[in-house]
């Protein structure tokens, strides 16, 4: 079961770092040029320390005569070495970055559009807070894996077998004897990946959590103000950062005592190294620029487990984010189709209707019809809870009927089983304040992203929103989050207009007018529902004024 787990991951990170595999490509080239010019580094190091010790061997292999020379060649050797080295660590970086910020994104934009097209409501399975903190911080630690880990992982292994084989073609018994006493792999690496990855998973977890009570918090400043219940809320903060802290401590502890295990390794072998060449040396065995080598090399097979040490809890912190990100994309969405728009005036037929929520125990719908005639108006009303929002939820196939049909259709005929792809001939307003940060022209054009001053003009004076106009920057006003700077009546008009600007010619408006006063209502409504606008209008509404403009009442 494990293998099959891994190998999902590795099928995960080779099909997520594909479009860029080019670049990836590119940056695993440079760590192993950077591998030969460190191995490159060793030999000229050991040549310089030779010959400034008297031993030209070096040096005449190559067919550089004299001390001086020696010292000038392989002085500038090293110094064209270090400018290389540095050259392209310099782009291996830039390679890397560029790869990870464009998966980054790419998986940012695969989360947010399948989240726009889900075929439910995804705040019954998860908070706002928690979906912002998988968008966020697990998708850039997958990409961060996917474009830089990984492709490290592959360059500290070559280091390592390279430098290994150096060693062995100048002092095959010590190479022998460091493999002995350095940690080829990371030991028990099943059990280390379990549990880095449920130590990663709790720690996520809780900053999700956090997250999400900071974001609610801040959403609902006022009210916790107004209940007096600020200090409350900053001791939940509170207790949840020291829970956060706990079981980001148990994480680092977990991994500190793995390094520090590796730690000891990596001394015991840097002394052994240390010790042969003195040895060496004291016999005559063993040249100063060789003990250099030893000394070097090394350090050459120490730095590699070690920065493995530290890329193999990465990638297996990682896998808890690819968990987490799969969990979105396995929610349900929506087949991306093409509109289907009833030319002429529409209306709705609800036929044999039955609907239970999933997790729900009674019908909220049980054998409901009605049918909304093209051009009239409906007013739904009912008490609290009886099914009136799900009922447009289903006009809008936001929600599917367990039996019985609804459709929409036209005064030529025309008719369509409703779906994702007769959407477009709604025109909805949901309760509430539904501005979005931004100018009061861009939520407008929400509407309609090419309408004209003319058309946004004429849909601010059919809801009663033309104050607007009067404004000191008119359409140009900043709205903040959420209608910040607006009252509630206000956003709630220019919202109404926004949805006039849109195509359809049902009109689906949800207690539109709770926020205004009676003057404005009435204005409102003489405007919308003037003979020469023409749409099928259906309210939910527990105003008694609204129903004076309808020429329907559903009680349900």
């Amino acid at each position: 079961m494990q293998t099959k787990v891994d190998i999902k991951y590795i099928r995960w990170f080779a099909n997520a770092a594909k479009p860029y595999k080019w670049t990836i490509a590119a940056s695993i080239v440079c760590h192993l040029l950077l591998v030969v010019l460190a191995l490159a580094y060793v030999y000229v190091s050991k040549a310089l320390v030779d010959i400034a010790t008297g031993n030209t061997e070096s040096a005449e292999m190559l067919g550089i005569s004299g001390m001086r020379s020696g010292l000038i060649a392989f002085g500038l050797a090293m110094i064209g070495v270090i400018v290389f080295r540095t050259l392209l660590m310099g782009l291996k970086g830039l390679l890397q970055t560029k790869a990870s910020v464009k998966l980054r994104n790419a998986l940012r934009q695969k989360q947010f559009d399948g989240l726009m097209r889900l075929s439910g409501d995804v705040r019954g399975k998860f908070h706002s807070g928690d979906i912002l903190n998988r968008i966020q911080d697990d998708s850039s630690t997958a990409a961060t894996t996917s474009c830089s880990t990984l492709p490290n992982l592959i360059g500290t292994a070559c280091q390592f077998i390279a430098a290994f084989i150096y060693l062995v073609s100048i002092e095959a018994r010590l190479a022998w004897v460091l493999v002995i006493v350095l940690p080829v792999g990371i030991i028990g690496g099943k059990y280390l990946m379990k549990k880095m990855k449920n130590l990663t998973l709790d720690v996520k977890k809780n900053d999700s959590k956090v997250q999400s009570h900071v974001q609610e918090s801040v959403q609902h400043q006022t009210l916790i103000k107004t209940l007096e219940y600020d200090a409350e809320s900053s001791a939940t903060l509170s207790g949840l950062q020291d829970e956060l802290y706990e079981k980001t401590m148990k994480r680092t502890r977990f991994t500190m005592w793995t390094r520090v295990t590796m730690g000891l390794s990596m001394s015991g072998g840097y002394a052994i190294a240390f010790l042969w060449g003195v040895v060496g040396i004291y016999h005559g065995t063993v040249t100063y620029g060789l003990m250099t080598a030893f000394l070097q090399l090394v350090g050459q097979l120490q730095r590699p487990l070690i920065q493995m040490g530290d890329e193999l809890p990465t990638i297996f912190h990682s896998t808890a984010s690819i968990d987490r990100l799969e969990e979105l994309n396995d929610l349900p969405q929506e087949d991306v189709v093409e509109p289907e728009m009833i030319q002429t005036p529409a209306g709705i037929r609800v036929r044999n209707l039955r609907f239970r929520y999933s997790d729900g125990t009674v019908d909220v719908f049980e054998n409901f019809s009605h049918d909304f005639k093209p051009g009239t108006k409906t007013a739904i009303v009912g008490h609290t809870g009886i099914g009136k929002s799900t009922l447009i939820k289903l006009m809008l196939s936001l929600e599917k009927p367990s039996d019985g049909e609804l459709s929409v259709y036209g005064t030529d005929g025309t008719e369509k089983i409703i779906s994702a792809a007769t959407r477009c001939n709604m025109v909805y307003v949901p309760q509430g304040n539904s501005l979005f940060s931004g100018t009061i022209r861009d939520n407008l054009r929400m509407g309609k992203p090419n309408a004209s001053e003319a058309e946004l003009t004429e849909a601010l004076k059919l809801a009663a929103a033309d104050f607007v106009l009067d404004l000191p920057k008119g359409m140009d006003t900043q709205c903040f989050e959420a209608g910040g700077g607006l009252s509630e009546g206000q956003a709630q008009r220019i919202a109404v207009a926004r949805a006039l600007l849109r195509p359809g010619s049902i009109l689906l408006l949800d207690e539109f007018s709770s926020a205004l006063d009676e003057a404005t209502e009435t204005m409102m409504l003489e405007r919308l529902t003037a003979k020469e606008n023409g749409k099928t209008m259906i309210f939910i509404t527990h105003r008694q004024k609204v129903s004076e403009f309808c020429d329907d009442i559903l009680n349900l």
